[in-house]
């Protein structure tokens, strides 16, 4: 027989993998966009008051590369930055490591500096390091310089933007035609919410925001509005029909699906951050490229703040909007008229633990869950034929 002792004692893992509505997400949905609100206003004003650490390719600048070996033995990222301070006065904003084996080499990026200042930085850097060419001579031709201009990164902005903009309406039409229009909406909120938070995240713990950081960026939108969408079609399928049912209310049926798609949703999510934690640790910590660290952080970033989004906000956006209806108030009417009607039968006439069993069964029918039958003799119902009336026979 299963108590409500015993359904207190069943683990988390055992109602993330039932999936039948133990998580209230939906009932406690205040909560959610006052923590969400919270952070959205903290990443607001953070990149208003702070902004962005935009890199090189942004606010232009000069690199410089030179190889990572020299005549005395590798050369290292901190003997580059010293060599580089005492020529200018001044460090470099960013000195890497990138490459590996032969080909590793150490990159140099720093604010625009004067044709005469690149040549004293050549000169006490090919002093100091001696770096060698392929044929393991010591040249200073192996220190190489380019100009990098800050349009280039304003243009690879402008066209992620178009991009996104092209990307949202094309997801608005789909989401309003397989969908409506309120999945639609709340799908979007919750979308702008995921781009907000992983700029924010820049914004407050200063990750350098390259090329790479916006491309990265399109590409979690993809991921978000999955999640998103798998959510969505489970309320599609609970509610259908719903209008002529009093089982549960909109609400309920959301909560329901939120929690079957939910182990879902953490699988899917783990899967995905894997391959971009490989990403982070191969390509950043092993092999210095940089292009891959950024990719990867912003994928992290964003893929979190996803999946949480899709949990704790769409879904609840959604019963929001559709119990504005006056048709969903009137249907959630009839689903507390009915349980209330329930109610005062039990208490008319019920003995206690009918009373406690008729609860179960209605919040069992509301969650999907089995439904707990009565085996004691209490619950016992009386055989055919037979009245409780006394039939005036002594008892003996």
């Amino acid at each position: 027989m299963t108590t409500p002792a015993t359904a207190k004692r069943e683990s988390v893992f055992q109602r993330l993998y039932t999936g039948t509505g133990a998580f209230d997400v939906i009932g406690k949905r205040m909560r959610w966009y006052v923590a969400l609100g919270l952070l959205v206003l903290v990443c607001v004003g953070t990149m208003g008051i702070k902004g962005f650490n935009l890199g090189i390719d942004f606010e232009g600048g000069t690199k410089m590369q030179l190889p990572a070996v020299g005549a005395q033995g590798p050369i290292s990222p901190d003997q580059v930055q010293e060599g580089f301070r005492e020529a200018v006065g001044h460090p470099a904003e960013t000195v890497q490591l990138v490459g590996s084996g032969g080909s590793q080499s150490i990159q140099v990026r720093t604010e625009t500096l004067s044709p005469d200042d690149v040549a004293k930085v050549k000169d006490v850097l090919f002093d100091r390091l001696q770096p060698v060419n392929a044929q393991g001579q010591p040249s200073e031709q192996t220190i190489s310089d380019s100009a990098v201009s800050g349009t280039w990164g304003g243009e690879i902005t402008k066209q992620a933007l178009i991009a996104l903009g092209v990307f949202i309406v094309l997801v608005t039409i789909f989401l309003t035609f397989y969908f409506e229009r309120w999945m639609a909406v709340a799908a979007l909120i919750s979308l702008l919410h995921d781009v907000v938070v992983t700029a924010g995240v820049y914004s407050i713990i200063g990750f350098e925001v390259t090329p790479a950081t916006v491309i990265g960026l399109l590409t979690i939108l993809g991921f978000s509005l999955y999640d998103t969408v798998v959510v969505f079609d489970k309320v599609k399928e609970n509610t259908r029909g719903l209008l002529g049912l009093t089982r549960r209310t909109y609400g309920e049926a959301a909560n329901l699906a939120v929690n079957q798609t939910l182990m879902r949703s953490i699988n899917t999510s783990i899967i995905a951050l894997l391959p971009v934690l490989g990403l982070l640790v191969i390509g950043a910590g092993v092999l210095g490229v940089g292009v891959l660290r950024d990719l990867a952080l912003v994928q992290m970033v964003g893929m979190i703040a996803g999946v949480t989004s899709s949990i704790l906000l769409a879904t609840p956006l959604l019963v929001d909007f559709k119990m504005r209806d006056p048709k969903y108030k009137a249907q959630a009417a009839k689903v507390r008229a009915r349980r209330d009607r329930a109610a005062g039968k039990a208490e008319s006439g019920d003995e206690p633990q009918q009373e406690e069993q008729r609860r179960e069964r209605e919040m069992a029918a509301a969650a999907s869950a089995p439904a707990r039958t009565g085996k004691g003799p209490e619950s016992r119902r009386r055989p055919a034929g037979k009245s409780g009336r006394p039939t005036g026979k002594k008892r003996r």
